[in-house]
């Protein structure tokens, strides 16, 4: 890796406030200074320091977003702003992406990672994580409808889903509903509803496997997540099928 991107990467400024840094003679690489912006370094085998302090390389960033319902789940769109759009640059640089997607209009939990492999194990439908949801339902969802869920569905395109975990919390002309899925088929909590007569009027994601969103993050807000959360993401997808 250069050694321009790794500083910047690990958030002591722009490219070229790098390169401006490197000029100024405060990098080392294993003691000897380092003025050069193309110089590659192995972040895991070298010893970088700026003004004498070590640089602590990391690769991967994993970051628990509360998604409003107007962004899109995307890294990037001609028309929208995305969920990496409202990152601090500091994170940006990593090159993070969505783990999944929620639809436009979907709030809650989102994760966003760099890390490729983890991405792929949380969304394989083979993994069964348990992806929950709080939604607001107009019409009236009843214990038939549990049942219903609890064989799948079969949706609009004749596809039919795996089960899914329906509780009713509030059961009336509108009532409220938490539904746990292992699928991510496209506007696939609102189909389920659709093919049994009713419509989604609002949809939150809450949890992802026991991993819950954080109630101190503002719609629109993200933190990172801690070394225990990332420990049973790993542990969780790491389950053989």
């Amino acid at each position: 890796m250069r050694i321009d991107k790794l500083l910047a990467n690990m958030g002591y400024g722009t490219r070229q406030e790098v390169k401006t840094l490197l000029k100024s003679g405060n990098v080392r690489i294993n003691g000897n200074p380092e003025k050069s912006a193309k110089t590659h370094v192995n972040p895991e085998e070298d010893q970088v320091t700026v003004m004498g302090e070590e640089v602590e390389y990391r690769k991967y960033i994993y970051l628990m977003m509360n998604k409003p319902g107007d962004l899109i789940s995307a890294t990037e769109d001609a028309h929208d702003p995305t969920v990496i759009d409202i990152l601090q640059p500091e994170d940006q640089v990593f090159d993070p992406f969505p783990v999944g997607r929620l639809d436009k209009d979907t709030e809650g939990l989102l994760l966003i990672t760099n890390d490729g492999q983890l991405n792929h194990r949380l969304t394989s439908p083979k993994k069964d994580v348990g992806k929950t949801y709080f939604a607001i339902i107009d019409g009236k969802v009843t214990e038939e409808d549990v049942q219903i869920f609890a064989k799948g569905i079969t949706l609009d395109d004749g596809y039919h889903t795996k089960p899914g975990k329906l509780v009713v919390l509030h059961s009336d002309e509108v009532s409220e509903i938490e539904l746990t899925i292992t699928e991510g088929k496209f506007h696939q909590v609102k189909r389920m509803f659709e093919a049994i007569g009713k419509e989604v009027t609002y949809l939150k994601r809450i949890m992802v496997g026991a991993l819950e969103l954080d109630e101190e993050l503002d719609l629109g807000e993200y933190r990172e997540l801690t070394d225990e959360e990332v420990e049973y993401l790993m542990n969780i997808t790491n389950l053989d099928s």
